[in-house]
């Protein structure tokens, strides 16, 4: 309504007095949410130039997420948690190889037991994945620790980062992966 005014160079008022006027229905607030979604540029562009590794780690980063990773279509972006370090660091990797993102916009949260060093682990997993400690948000510190329970000695790390076309393309490249490798095999 508000273009539509713009454009004939009228109030909104006047745009909204002939709709309803004429019983002409109105979006709902989802219908625009979704329009305006659907303009909007991501925060991310795919990598054009890949490395003859390229099917490799997409192929990594796609069965990680499918494994480890948050994948309602509701969530608002990625969410890929595990407190294994070499699996971690490949799916960062992953990001990194096939995206060109803002970096800043990348999260760390960090799941800990109440008897664990949580600034170490803070830098632990800062140099580890070479995110800065200033985009790690505030820790889990889980406090009932038991001594025979699971151990996991660096804590437990979501990887986040807010965009939900990012994660759509995720779950689009998780899709063809299931998709060809069923065909294989």
């Amino acid at each position: 309504m508000r273009q539509v005014a713009e454009k004939l160079g009228v109030s909104l008022d006047a745009v909204v007095y002939v709709l309803r006027k004429s019983n002409v229905p109105r979006r709902s607030s989802s219908e625009t949410n979704s329009i305006l979604y659907r303009r909007q540029k991501p925060s991310f562009t795919l990598r054009r130039n890949f490395t003859p590794h390229a099917h490799d780690i997409n192929l990594i980063g796609a069965v990680l997420y499918w494994a480890e990773g948050h994948k309602t279509a509701s969530a608002g972006g990625i969410d890929f948690a595990n407190s294994d370090i070499d699996m971690v660091s490949l799916f960062v990797l992953f990001l990194r190889k096939r995206y060109r993102f803002d970096e800043k916009r990348l999260r760390a949260f960090l799941y800990c037991h109440k008897n664990q060093d949580v600034t170490a682990l803070t830098q632990f997993w800062s140099k580890k994945l070479k995110i800065p400690e200033t985009q790690f948000t505030r820790p889990y510190i889980r406090q009932d620790f038991r001594q025979n329970g699971r151990k996991m000695p660096w804590g437990l790390i979501h990887i986040r980062y807010s965009d939900k076309k990012l994660l759509l393309d995720i779950l689009n490249l998780i899709d063809s992966t299931r998709k060809n490798g069923m065909r294989r095999w």
